[in-house]
């Protein structure tokens, strides 16, 4: 990957519905070059598809919450068993496996603080096999870039 490519993949977090056409004009090269470069990235799989961004707030959901988890013993069975319940969960947006004092970070979005309630008392309490739960509430994104391409 060199500083064209990059460039390519920057333009296309700014834009992802950009037209070759544009891409050419943005990147400095033409439009077969760019076309080439960028097949080749979706080919290798560093471009994995073309999404929308989604303004959670403007549908309502106004309330994010990071929720840490520690499962009661971690072994495969109970990972497997605890993430196949999460994707079930509409509310979970984001579920990452950790390293460190917590077995999971979830990212829950919900319209607010008593919706999350009623998901934290009502659903993921009752998913079984969970030792602590712990909740943190973000005051405001300082950043937020989707991927890192340089």
């Amino acid at each position: 990957m060199d500083m064209h490519d990059a460039e390519i993949l920057h333009q296309l977090t700014q834009d992802g519905r950009m037209s070759v056409n544009d891409l050419s004009g943005a990147v400095h090269l033409s439009q077969t070059p760019v076309a080439r470069r960028l097949k080749k990235l979706e080919d290798e799989g560093v471009i994995k598809g073309y999404t929308a961004l989604i303004d959670e707030k403007k549908l309502g959901f106004t309330f994010s919450v990071f929720v840490s988890v520690r499962l009661e013993r971690q072994i495969d069975e109970e990972l497997a068993r605890f993430e196949a319940r999460i994707e079930a969960l509409p509310e979970v947006v984001d579920c990452w496996l950790m390293t460190g004092n917590h077995d999971y970070l979830l990212r829950v979005v919900t319209r607010d603080i008593e919706e999350f309630e009623k998901f934290l008392v009502g659903q993921l309490t009752k998913l079984g096999g969970i030792s602590s739960i712990e909740s943190s509430i973000p005051l405001r994104c300082v950043k937020s870039a989707h991927a890192r391409y340089r």
